[in-house]
């Protein structure tokens, strides 16, 4: 039997990109600017990906190595305001294991020619899959590489 534990964590990271906050918001509601910095060209195992921009809507990002489970990332949408703020739920499955769910704000603030990003997760660990260092970690990737989408846009 497995020992059952949560743990949880709450962790903020911010983030100014050099782009007003309409390109931001852009790069993080529409699928196809989204996919090309969230899901991982480099998986060995083809993602899945779809998404539904709408209070209530659902996004769901599958892929996983090739010798190990699929993980997916299922979240919801909760709140938006274009331009300025999305709160959103989600939980992460490694194969039919859930490992966390959490809920995240991303605020976006003008900062002069740019913008400020700020995500706020409070997290909920469960029974020793995964850790708010080890979604910290991962979570400051996705944003290095939405940086790197937005300079190339």
């Amino acid at each position: 039997m497995t020992e059952r534990s949560v743990v949880h964590s709450t962790f903020v990271i911010e983030r100014v990109y050099p782009v007003a906050p309409e390109k931001v918001y852009f790069a993080l509601s529409d699928k196809e600017a989204k996919k090309r910095w969230f899901a991982d060209p480099a998986n060995p195992r083809p993602d899945s990906y779809r998404m539904d921009f709408r209070i209530g809507g659902q996004e769901v990002n599958t892929g996983g190595p090739k010798d190990g489970p699929l993980h997916t990332y299922t979240a919801t949408y909760l709140d938006i305001v274009p331009n300025e703020r999305i709160v959103y739920s989600y939980d992460m499955l490694f194969g039919d294991i859930r490992i966390s769910v959490s809920l995240a704000t991303m605020e976006l603030r003008p900062e002069g020619a740019g913008t400020r990003l700020v995500l706020t997760e409070q997290g909920a660990f469960l029974d020793g899959h995964d850790t708010s260092s080890t979604r910290e970690h991962g979570t400051n990737i996705l944003l290095d590489m939405l940086g790197r989408a937005l300079s190339a846009s």
